[in-house]
């Protein structure tokens, strides 16, 4: 008898020490970032479930033990662990602890994902979609056909393209004019709007955001870049109001435009003034171009905010990284003005020094939306023209890893603790 009791002790240590899971880190020794959402978003396509480790290890991914995600890993270059059930509980238990600033939540399915962005575009042209490929991650293209006929409450998550809301196409019109790509674009946009039924392009792109609020209100999860926040939100304060100039639409903008804007139709900013000068690259006074002052490219950063894990699951996980300092990049929105922004809405990042927002996140009816300021993590100053950026050089970006958390965030539901 004592002999089969010690060899049932020794299958236990043995087998409580097995290898049942794969850790993908997500700190500085993890090989590709990028593609380990990729990887982590595949799983759970094959649904099967993992868990996001919030602040342990940069917010490591942690699932079940499997030879054809082990592989899979290897062969995107994505670093992974295999560990025991001993060490998973060992983590588990570190995480649990109450003065630990960590938080398991669980993915169970992969979210379906959407790009609101022209038929013409490629994916180099937008981050997300430069990312999307990267990391393998799979995404619908749609654009104002599509949206009118009311397709978006069949996606969970909506990424707006660097678009224009407010028809002025931009703002491009200044230097590009008469640029064959700039007169084929105001000519297939004036198509698409008569044949979807409005008179103007203006009108038109009204109609699409406030489907796009819509799809907000009733729980949809929407992330925008560049010119889309602001020109997205002056869209809506602008509803009813002719704030087009006439080389853009063929008529004057109300003159007393400005007086008539809506700031409680908004989603993050209120008190900001349109631009009225056709000129002017620039669609309003929310973005920081025209006001920051100088900063060399090597000083150029903005802070991530901590936040609770336990408590305020949601910012913490849009804040994951491996450093909490971002390299800045412009864009046609290089940034958010502090003044502008609505009282309710959480900051996640800024450049305190600079007076500059760059990251911002708040909820609007079911849904949620976020906003990060800039064209791409790591193109400083991208122009028209420019070569597309190369991931492959910049596979542990962690300005590109915000942009990917975003994509796993509706995937998320916090882990019940055990009592």
């Amino acid at each position: 008898m004592k002999k089969l009791l010690l060899l049932a002790t020794v299958l236990f240590i043995c087998l409580s020490g097995y290898s049942t899971h794969l850790l993908i880190p997500m700190d500085k020794s993890q090989k590709n970032h990028l593609k380990a959402y990729g990887i982590t978003y595949w799983v759970l396509q094959n649904n099967l479930e993992a868990e996001w480790l919030l602040n342990y290890r940069g917010g490591s991914f942690l699932m079940d033990y499997s030879k054809t995600i082990q592989d899979e890993c290897s062969i995107r270059g994505v670093s992974v662990e295999v560990v025991s059930d001993a060490q998973a509980v060992s983590i588990h238990d570190e995480i649990a602890a109450p003065s630990a600033n960590m938080e398991v939540m669980k993915l169970t399915r992969a979210p379906k994902v959407a790009v609101y962005a022209p038929k013409t575009n490629q994916p180099w042209d937008d981050a997300v979609t430069l990312v999307l490929t990267y990391a393998e991650i799979p995404y619908d293209q749609i654009y104002d056909e599509e949206v009118l006929k009311g397709l978006l409450p069949t996606y969970d998550w909506l990424h707006l393209h660097h678009e224009d809301f407010t028809g002025q196409y931009g703002k491009f019109w200044a230097n590009y004019q008469n640029t064959p790509w700039y007169v084929n674009d105001v000519r297939e946009s004036e198509k698409s709007a008569k044949s979807l039924g409005f008179s103007k392009v203006s009108e038109l792109k009204l109609a699409v955001a406030k489907k796009i609020r819509d799809f907000v209100a009733g729980g949809g999860y929407l992330f925008a870049m560049c010119s889309a926040p602001d020109s997205y939100d002056v869209a809506l304060a602008a509803e009813g109001v002719d704030i087009c100039g006439p080389m853009f639409d063929g008529d004057a903008m109300d003159p007393q435009a400005q007086s008539k804007l809506d700031f409680s139709k908004t989603f993050a900013f209120t008190n900001f003034k349109i631009s009225i000068n056709p000129y002017e690259y620039e669609i309003s006074t929310i973005d920081v171009t025209n006001f920051r002052r100088a900063v060399r490219p090597e000083d150029d950063f903005f802070a991530l905010f901590e936040f609770s894990a336990k408590w305020d699951p949601v910012p913490t996980m849009l804040c994951q990284n491996h450093t909490q300092m971002i390299k800045g990049f412009y864009g046609q929105t290089t940034g958010f003005r502090k003044e502008c922004i609505k009282s309710e809405v959480l900051i996640m990042g800024e450049n305190k020094a600079l007076g500059e927002v760059r990251y911002i996140h708040g909820e609007y009816g079911k849904g949620t939306w976020t906003y990060l300021s800039g064209h791409d993590p790591e193109d400083y100053q991208h122009f028209v023209y420019d070569p597309p950026t190369d991931l492959n050089l910049f596979s542990n970006s962690p300005g590109y890893r915000l942009i990917l958390n975003n994509v796993l965030f509706p995937a998320a539901k916090k882990k019940k603790q055990k009592t």
